[in-house]
């Protein structure tokens, strides 16, 4: 069977195809914002697929997609999905289908204990316990999130496009803002990690995907992979448990 796998996030819709037995090399990209009939026409013209599986935390746009996509064996990717872990939550519900996607991806391939980090809109910590279980994580600010704040409620404050700082003393308010949000925000990853590893009874293997991943984690030895399509692949791990029955672990 081959599957349109979809991450659809708030910055950006990301597109992939898959089978049994892997993604396949085809990708497509629609920002969030414009996501709609045509757009989506236009994306895959040419494609054929049998099923759709859905990961999105945005809900008016998961109604475009599931309306888009009623011909086909659809899902949308949810705690009662078949993800392949328990939960040591008490409202599985409240998780995002993003994070349990990445959760299935990551105990499939990387084995547990384990954290994933997944580095887009926002940074999502998802940890994976010594028994394959969700503990929970944590929810932080993104990069992008942290500079546009900045830029909207300073008065003075420039915006500023994200670079490698040339140091972390900055000689004008520009340079100053970079050094700040970089190392700012990677000193965040670093503690946060830290202090969810400090509450953990093992030493877990730690995983970065997303788009801002590559970037946000130089120099960070805290983090053992780097895996970019790990929603992705999990998306597919559901969509092919879910349409072909196939077994969970």
């Amino acid at each position: 069977m081959l599957a349109l796998l979809i991450d659809n996030s708030n910055g950006h819709t990301k597109f992939a195809l898959g089978d049994e037995q892997q993604l396949h090399s085809w990708r497509g990209v629609l920002p969030t914002k414009d996501l709609s009939r045509q757009t989506l026409q236009s994306l895959l013209i040419g494609q054929k697929f049998d099923a759709v599986c859905v990961a999105s935390v945005v809900p008016d746009k998961a109604l475009v997609l599931e309306d888009f996509f009623k011909a086909y064996l659809f899902h949308l990717v949810q705690s009662e999905s078949p993800l392949g872990y328990g939960f040591a939550i008490p409202k599985p519900s409240q998780v995002g289908a993003d994070r349990l996607a990445n959760v299935t991806a990551l105990k499939e391939k990387w084995g547990f204990p384990a954290i994933a980090v997944d580095f887009g809109t926002a940074v999502t910590f998802s940890v994976l316990s010594e028994q394959g279980y969700f503990l929970g994580g944590v929810i932080a600010p993104g990069l992008g999130g942290i500079t546009q704040y900045l830029f909207e409620k300073g008065a003075q404050l420039p915006e500023i496009q994200i670079k490698e700082p040339l140091s972390v003393i900055g000689q004008n308010t520009q340079d100053a803002l970079l050094s700040g949000a970089v190392y700012g925000h990677r000193g965040m990853i670093r503690e946060i990690l830290r202090k969810i590893v400090s509450e953990l009874a093992f030493e877990p293997i730690v995983v970065a995907t997303g788009s801002g991943a590559e970037f946000a984690t130089r120099g960070l030895s805290e983090f053992h992979a780097m895996d970019i399509n790990l929603t992705l692949e999990g998306i597919r791990l559901i969509g092919m448990r879910k349409f072909l029955g196939l077994s969970l672990f």
